[in-house]
């Protein structure tokens, strides 16, 4: 089986940015045009974009849309977006844009039927986010916890024809300390729809850790790929090729 690679660009005022653990006072940014990551991410041979509106998160409206642009702009790869995603009117807005799909993250825990209604206008082109601190789902930027079990949260949409669920371990994100696999076999075993993992890749060797744990789990789908990629852990070449 092949996975499939999202390399991330998360944006905060504009530029490029890798956040350590969601906290948006540890940021680190790597580029200050988001349209030129783009673009050098398809040249390098990935088949889409992962892209993050991280003020939009907090804020819950899109604040980079200009970024945003320039990115659809600069690629003919798909591209998929969440971040401040919280009505069917700015849904519907970024998919008459150009992007491929949207992430619904805390519309999706707060507001499950936006995420249903969503799914059947467009289908396959709604993403879910289930980001997690211990296993609970996180919303609003991660600067909440709820009390719902993240297996939970992914059941509730197993039948709204959703593209995928992107899971995140926020205790790893940007920390460059591994996937934690186990977690996101666990979601996976939950459900039968596509998980794409997220959070703490290191090296290449989580990408062959997570397509051995496919080889038993056929529904993880893929992985998203970002400090790592960025600070030259992990080259774009040997990610490509451990899939």
């Amino acid at each position: 089986m092949t996975l499939t690679l999202y390399p991330a660009i998360d944006l905060k005022d504009g530029t490029c940015v890798r956040l350590e653990r969601g906290e948006m006072a540890n940021a680190t940014v790597f580029g200050t045009d988001p349209g030129a990551q783009a673009a050098a991410w398809q040249q390098a041979g990935f088949k889409w974009v992962h892209v993050v509106d991280l003020n939009g998160a907090f804020a819950g409206r899109s604040e980079n849309e200009e970024a945003v642009q320039s990115i659809l702009a600069a690629v003919t790869i798909p591209v998929q977006l969440g971040g401040g995603i919280r009505t069917l009117a700015q849904i519907e807005h970024w998919l008459k844009a150009g992007v491929s799909r949207v992430i619904l993250g805390s519309a999706a825990a707060k507001n499950p039927d936006l995420v249903r209604q969503a799914a059947k206008l467009f289908p396959a082109r709604v993403v879910v986010g289930i980001d997690a601190k211990g296993g609970m789902v996180a919303t609003e930027g991660w600067a909440e916890t709820s009390d719902i079990p993240a297996p939970e949260l992914a059941r509730r949409f197993e039948d709204a024809g959703i593209a995928a669920i992107i899971y995140t371990d926020i205790s790893r994100d940007g920390m460059k300390t591994g996937l934690n696999i186990p977690e996101t076999q666990a979601l996976a075993a939950a459900v039968k729809l596509p998980i794409i993992a997220s959070g703490g890749v290191a090296s290449v060797a989580d990408i062959i850790a997570l397509k051995s744990a496919a080889a038993r789990q056929a529904n993880l789908e893929g992985t998203i790929l970002g400090r790592a990629l960025y600070d030259g852990a992990l080259t774009p070449r040997e990610a490509l090729a451990a899939c």
